[in-house]
């Protein structure tokens, strides 16, 4: 059964990253603090987050390739091939990037973040709480 859908952005991430090949693989390994510029219609959403929080951030990787099923781990050859479900790879049939960050500041509808690897101009579909777990 097939059934389409659309999902819309609800923003934007504006981030010195542009180019994937160069960025860290994950938020944690090096990536620059961001923001996330969010569409002022879903302004309310963001009345219950606050700074020092850390949130899921979903995006749409949208320079990310998507006819591959099996990539190596972290573009390194050496790497057995692996299918792309039980990878982090951004290259797969639904590019739907998972990024756990943590909140700098929050002004109207920015959000500066920590630890996001996503490049500039990534539409962000949406933000979730992190529930339970240290980092």
């Amino acid at each position: 059964m097939t059934t389409d859908f659309r999902l819309r952005p609800i923003g934007y991430v504006r981030s010195p990253l542009a180019d994937p090949v160069a960025a860290p693989k994950q938020g944690v390994e090096g990536a620059p603090e961001a923001t996330i510029e969010l569409d002022p219609g879903v302004a309310d959403g963001l009345r219950d987050l606050a700074e020092g929080e850390d949130v899921w951030v979903l995006t749409w990787l949208h320079l990310a390739r998507r006819d591959v099923l099996a990539v190596h781990p972290r573009d390194d050859p050496a790497n057995p091939l692996t299918g792309v479900f039980s990878t982090r790879s951004q290259d797969r049939p639904n590019p739907i990037g998972l990024h756990r960050v943590r909140i700098v500041a929050l002004d109207g509808t920015s959000v500066r973040v920590r630890d996001l690897e996503a490049v500039d101009g990534t539409p962000v579909v949406d933000l979730k709480p992190v529930i339970g777990g240290g980092r």
